[in-house]
């Protein structure tokens, strides 16, 4: 079966050889030599002020509302992955939705500002499958409203923005380095910030809120990323340009066969994408449910993200439908797209949606990679 991805996981010597070093020192966890490596390496290599690793995605999110200080409600997009808004009611903040923008999936500066109340401390957008949001937008309206601003970045390692990375835009952003992501640590995450207060706090939430060896200053939880996590990721890191390069041309390759039979997400103006995914919009749930059987049967396993659409989600209500967001959600599958995936499986894959799609143009047509460079 080709599966939507393919966990990549570098030289296998060359971990082996970091591994030796943990079994030769003895330090397996706490901030060791690997995981402060790490984290230069990410500094360095993604242009921003600080990183600071965690153990999973899920707990940046978490770790980050607190280091803000969040209380009451939050404005969030409901197309997304289930822990960007399960994490703010998790955190006590109450997750409230802004419709997307149906071009770009992100969350909608144009339906954010109504959507904010008198107890709304901040914006939490997601970069959806690696498609900046609006950030200068959105600046504009925290400011004006005083509110703080989150990115969930999961998808978006190495996305730029404005000649930069995208995880320089908000007060926090967080990664996911998840095993299924383009860069892992095998489980783990991060927390991005420019701002060194915030830097500080965090650091302390993420150890149970310990400042020395004698002293607690306040709560924290266990949010460490372990050394072996760090030696897998430091493999990855050697190798980001070529995956990076691979997944391009997979992509490059789908779009110039499938834009005229789907619909594809408009990219943010003046982004540069990592083609962390490969979404497709089909004309509505009954086609998708269609092709999802034909490339099943021809032993390919498409998934679908996001759905549903998180305003429906039972512990989550009330909410107000977002109707792009349903929309949407019912009609996208994400087809496989990883280092090393041969030319003959994209063909199936290319083939059977031509198969299974009716011939109409597709309202936007993804550049290809010679006019995104």
């Amino acid at each position: 079966m080709i599966n939507v991805t393919k966990t990549y996981l570098g030289d296998i010597d060359k971990f082996k050889g970091y591994v030796e070093g943990i079994y030769a020192r003895g330090w397996l966890t706490n901030h060791g030599p690997l995981v402060c490596e790490l984290e230069q390496r990410l500094k360095d290599y993604l242009g921003v002020k600080h990183v600071i690793l965690t153990n999973n995605g899920t707990l940046a999110l978490q770790v980050a509302y607190r280091a803000l200080g969040l209380t009451g409600s939050a404005v969030t997009t409901p197309f997304t992955f289930v822990a960007t808004s399960s994490s703010l009611q998790w955190e006590g903040i109450r997750p409230i939705f802004a419709d997307i923008d149906a071009q770009t999936w992100n969350i909608s500066p144009d339906h954010i500002e109504s959507r904010i109340v008198s107890d709304t401390t901040a914006i939490v957008g997601t970069h959806v499958f690696g498609n900046p949001c609006a950030v200068e937008r959105i600046e504009e309206i925290a400011r004006r409203r005083n509110l703080k601003v989150v990115y969930d970045g999961a998808h978006a390692f190495a996305v730029r923005h404005a000649g930069q990375s995208v995880l320089n835009w908000g007060d926090i952003s967080t990664l996911s380095f998840h095993a299924t992501k383009l860069f892992h640590t095998i489980e783990g995450g991060a927390i991005i910030t420019n701002d060194d207060e915030t830097a500080r706090r965090v650091h302390l939430l993420c150890n149970f809120g310990i400042a020395d060896v004698d002293k607690i200053d306040g709560i924290g939880i266990n949010a460490k990323l372990n050394e072996f996590s760090a030696a897998m990721g430091l493999c990855i890191l050697d190798d980001i340009e070529n995956i990076l390069q691979q997944r391009a041309e997979i992509a490059d390759r789908y779009t110039t066969r499938l834009g005229d039979y789907v619909d594809l997400q408009r990219p943010e103006h003046n982004s540069q994408l990592n083609n962390s995914y490969y979404p497709i919009a089909l004309s509505d749930e009954q086609q998708l449910l269609r092709l999802r059987s034909a490339l099943n049967t021809n032993g390919i396993n498409p998934r679908r993200y996001f759905y549903p659409s998180l305003d429906t989600l039972e512990y989550l209500q009330p909410q107000a439908a977002q109707t792009a967001s349903r929309s949407l959600s019912e009609r996208v599958l994400c087809l496989p797209i990883y280092p090393g995936l041969l030319r003959e499986d994209q063909d199936r894959v290319i083939n059977t949606v031509i198969a299974e799609t009716s011939a109409a143009h597709s309202p936007y047509r993804v550049p290809s990679l010679a006019q995104v460079m």
